[in-house]
């Protein structure tokens, strides 16, 4: 994203949003998007822990890939996956619980 291009999601750039560190730091692909309840996942599509779990700024994640700027208009309750990195990516409701 360029300085001139506008923040594309309702949320601040700051928000807080769930996250992984093999996403974070290794560089693993996000390949689960979830956007419920106000919050917002970016998930290497794999179990994670809580020794894996990592908060960070909605900013971050979108600094660590790209593509997430694609999802921005993601509806709440909705979720986008994908199979790896190049792959488009496929939105859809949540299943209620």
């Amino acid at each position: 994203m360029t300085a001139q291009e506008e923040w594309p999601f309702e949320d601040a750039q700051n928000t807080a949003v769930v996250s992984t560190v093999s996403v974070m730091k290794e560089h693993q692909p996000v390949c689960l998007v979830c956007h419920d309840d106000g919050s917002w996942q970016f998930l290497g599509g794999g179990l994670v822990t809580m020794a894996e779990a990592m908060l960070v700024s909605l900013k971050q994640a979108v600094a660590t890939d790209q593509s997430l700027l694609e999802l921005a208009d993601l509806p709440l309750g909705w979720q986008a996956t994908r199979e790896n990195a190049q792959s488009p990516w496929t939105r859809s409701r949540k299943d209620s619980d």
